[in-house]
C-alpha cells in the first residue's frame, strides 16, 4: 500500500453524509483557486475530496512547463492531477505525498476553528518544457465542510520559487506566522516514537506481554498503541500495519 492509498483511505472514510451547502461553497472556493491562478500566473488545483473530483486553473506558469494550457477551468474525475504529477521529480513526488499525508493527520488534530490558520509550504522539482528541471514551491490547504468535522477541500497551488526556503516542507500558521518544519514537528509525524518501538517490536514477532515487559509498560499500554496504529495507518491488523509501515518508511 502507498501514501496516496492510505490517503484515499482516509479521505473515503470520513462522513459526508449529512446535509450540507456544498455547491454553494464549491463555487466559492473554484472562485478563489481560479484567481490564485489569474494573479499569481501558478497552477491551480481544487479537489473534491467527498466526489473525487477535481477543478485545475492554469497560471502562465503552466507554460513554463511546456503545457500551453491557460484560461479554462479543466475538470477532472480525480482528486490526483496526475497531468502535473509526471512533471515532478519522482523522488519528489513520493515525498510530497508522505508530506500530505502528514499534514492531514496535523490538521485533523487541530480544533475545528484553527484548521484553515495552517497551510503546507513545500519544495520540489519541476521537468520545464526545455526539459530541465527547476525549483517549484507548492502550497497546500485543507477546507473543512462548513457544519461538521471532515475535511473536504483540498487546494494545491504551484508555482516557482522566488527565493529559498529553510526546509523542503514547513507548516506555516497564517494567523500569526509561526513556521514549523514538518520533519522536526513531533505532532505532524504518523506515528508516535513509542507506537513505532512498539510496531517495530511487533514485526519481530513479540506479544503484547513480551512488549510490555521489555518496554516496562502496562498490557493495557500496548493494547493502546496498537489500536492507535491501526487507526493512523488506516489498516485493519498489525501485519498490514508492519507492511504499511514499512512502504512508508516509518519502520
Amino acid at each position: 500500500m502507498n501514501t496516496i492509498d492510505i490517503l484515499n483511505k482516509e479521505f473515503s472514510a470520513q462522513d459526508f453524509s449529512q446535509e450540507q451547502p456544498y455547491a454553494e461553497m464549491l463555487n466559492r472556493y473554484k472562485s478563489i483557486a481560479c484567481n490564485y491562478a489569474q494573479m499569481e500566473n501558478a497552477i491551480a488545483v481544487l479537489s473534491d475530496l467527498r466526489t473525487n473530483m477535481s477543478y485545475i486553473y492554469y497560471g502562465n506558469f503552466s507554460q513554463t512547463l511546456g503545457m500551453n494550457i491557460c484560461g479554462k477551468e479543466h475538470k477532472i474525475s480525480s482528486i490526483w492531477e496526475e497531468d502535473i504529477f509526471k512533471f515532478i521529480d519522482s523522488e519528489d513526488l513520493a515525498a510530497k505525498h508522505l508530506q500530505e499525508l502528514c499534514f492531514y493527520h496535523f490538521v485533523k488534530r487541530q480544533s475545528k476553528k484553527k484548521r484553515t490558520d495552517y497551510y503546507l509550504m513545500s519544495k520540489f522539482r519541476m521537468r520545464n518544457k526545455a526539459n530541465a528541471y527547476i525549483p517549484v514551491l507548492h502550497r497546500m490547504f485543507y477546507v473543512p465542510a462548513p457544519l461538521n468535522d471532515t475535511l473536504w477541500l483540498a487546494l494545491c497551488l504551484y508555482s516557482p520559487l522566488l527565493f529559498d526556503i529553510p526546509s523542503k516542507c514547513l507548516i506555516v500558521n497564517s494567523a500569526n506566522g509561526q513556521i514549523t518544519e514538518l520533519d522536526k514537528h513531533n505532532n505532524t509525524r504518523i506515528l508516535s516514537v513509542r507506537e513505532k518501538q512498539v510496531l517495530n517490536l511487533i514485526d519481530k514477532g513479540m506479544t503484547s506481554k513480551e512488549i510490555a515487559g521489555l518496554l516496562s509498560i502496562s498490557i493495557n499500554t500496548v493494547s493502546r498503541h496498537r489500536q492507535e496504529i491501526l487507526s493512523k495507518l488506516q489498516v485493519k491488523n498489525s501485519i498490514e500495519a508492519c507492511r504499511v509501515a514499512k512502504n512508508l518508511n516509518l519502520i
